[in-house]
């Protein structure tokens, strides 16, 4: 914060959750939260200068999303939610920092708001079945992310009849560990950086 000035120095830090949303419109923007063991508040200057790095952004538009590997027609938004659900360790120490953060039983949780035109997703809440379903962005030179979920559960949504536009239907979905796959996601970037 060098309009202050104020530079800070975070330890120990490790991925609390990430998230980020799909819509229509606009560019890819993720929230990552962070639990740190400890901070370091320089006197004058920063610690180094970081290096740039180039940046290019996958935009909504190259986004799409695939129900068992076909396309999930009709979704409107979709949210999703990896946390590590940290576990504090904050015993008493003279150096008032925490002996650590523990990850716990991880959890991927989202939602998907749909415009109500089929009953796939509907039934499939209905009978308890899994899906897999996958979150992706392409661009047209060659970089793409792409993230799977390979069992997703669907609560049974409220379909609200509220106006004389389209009914929507919101689903809170819940991922759990694929027997299979032997794991509860998958992600893969595709880029022309060698190493982070």
């Amino acid at each position: 914060m060098p309009e202050v000035p104020r530079y800070a120095m975070y330890s120990g830090c490790v991925l609390d959750q990430i998230t980020w949303q799909m819509q229509r419109s606009g560019l890819l923007t993720a929230t990552a939260r962070l639990v740190a063991q400890g901070e370091t508040v320089g006197t004058t200057t920063s610690a180094g200068t970081p290096a740039a790095l180039e940046l290019k952004r996958f935009g909504h538009f190259n986004g799409s999303i695939t129900r068992n590997g076909s396309a999930l027609g009709n979704v409107v938004s979709a949210d999703i939610t990896y946390a590590n659900n940290l576990d504090r360790i904050e015993t008493i120490r003279s150096d008032g920092r925490i002996d650590g953060a523990d990850p716990s039983i991880a959890a991927l949780t989202g939602s998907i708001e749909v415009r109500f035109a089929d009953q796939t997703l509907v039934t499939q809440a209905i009978n308890g079945e899994a899906c897999e379903l996958e979150f992706a962005y392409v661009l047209p030179s060659g970089e793409s992310f792409t993230f799977t979920v390979h069992a997703v559960y669907l609560p049974r949504p409220r379909i609200e009849i509220s106006g004389p536009q389209g009914v929507q239907a919101t689903f809170d979905w819940q991922a759990a560990r694929d027997s299979t796959v032997g794991r509860m996601c998958t992600a893969t970037l595709v880029n022309d950086v060698e190493t982070y």
